[in-house]
């Protein structure tokens, strides 16, 4: 059987090892082979985010593309670097995203950020080296795949909660094992993570994947970051997470068209949303 969320909970040891098990016997790749495509990924996610940290370039649409640098650079008066560090990197990721730079799409490009936002954030804050990131990678990469037998991960198929959801799950998956956590406690953070963006909508305004996609990842990077936090300290999802998965997949059904990235509702449809599009779009034009 294929895993489950709620079999990975079950389940002793790295969760990650299980992961990279089943990605062995269902295709034939050694380990080393995923171990070393986790390796270039990675390594695509620490230059998109150095690029843009530095970068003051405008996005596609002109809506984004120094936020990243202007919160990285600021003071910052909370005294907390981990929660900048975390909120930057994935604006960072995403900012280069609308820029059409060359990012890793986890699990899409507009969500790309949570997740090298919330694990490279707490590597980075903690000392940890990148060598240690990979096998949380492949955990991530796990947990994508278990939602995806379930929905589509796409805004055109669930609203944003299939995209940020499933990141924000993935990434505080990773950041829980990365912190030493069970399988257990890995999979109620995923579940954690996802139960809290049920209902989330996807409404990028002009149809970019800018407002409010950007600042989206940085936010939901420091959602997985509380979701892993949480889960290490004990506490589990009431609703077990294969239920948590398959709540989302249900009301991912019932959204309407107009909530699942058509640039038809929710800010998109706001009179300054409606502006901005038509400026965007009057800015490609010939």
């Amino acid at each position: 059987m294929p895993l489950t969320l709620n079999a990975l909970a079950e389940l002793s040891g790295l969760a990650s090892e299980h992961v990279l098990r089943e990605e062995e016997e269902e295709t034939g790749i050694p380990r080393e082979v995923v171990l070393a495509k986790m390796r270039e990924r990675m390594a695509v996610m620490r230059a998109s985010i150095q690029r843009g940290l530095a970068s003051e370039a405008p996005s596609v649409a002109g809506m984004v593309g120094r936020n990243a640098k202007t919160l990285w650079e600021a003071p910052d008066p909370l005294k907390d670097p981990l929660l900048k560090r975390v909120q930057a990197y994935a604006m960072a990721v995403n900012e280069e995203n609308a820029r059409m730079g060359r990012i890793v799409v986890a699990p899409t490009a507009g969500s790309a950020g949570t997740l090298p936002g919330a694990l490279l954030g707490v590597a980075d804050h903690l000392g940890i080296p990148d060598e240690r990131l990979l096998m949380p990678m492949v955990l991530a990469a796990g947990v994508a795949k278990m939602i995806s037998r379930v929905i589509h991960i796409a805004g055109a198929s669930g609203g944003c909660q299939a995209e940020i959801g499933a990141s924000a799950a993935m990434a505080a998956a990773a950041v829980t094992e990365l912190l030493e956590g069970s399988p257990e406690a890995a999979a109620h953070a995923a579940a954690l993570a996802l139960q809290n963006t049920l209902g989330l909508v996807c409404d990028p305004v002009g149809g970019f994947v800018e407002v409010p996609c950007v600042m989206r990842n940085g936010f939901y990077a420091v959602h997985a970051v509380s979701a892993a936090s949480m889960a290490l300290a004990g506490i589990r999802s009431v609703i077990p997470p294969d239920e948590v998965v398959l709540a989302m997949a249900g009301i991912g059904r019932l959204l309407p068209l107009e909530l699942k990235e058509t640039g038809l509702g929710g800010l998109a449809d706001t009179p300054t949303g409606r502006r901005l599009s038509e400026e965007a779009l009057k800015g490609r034009g010939p």
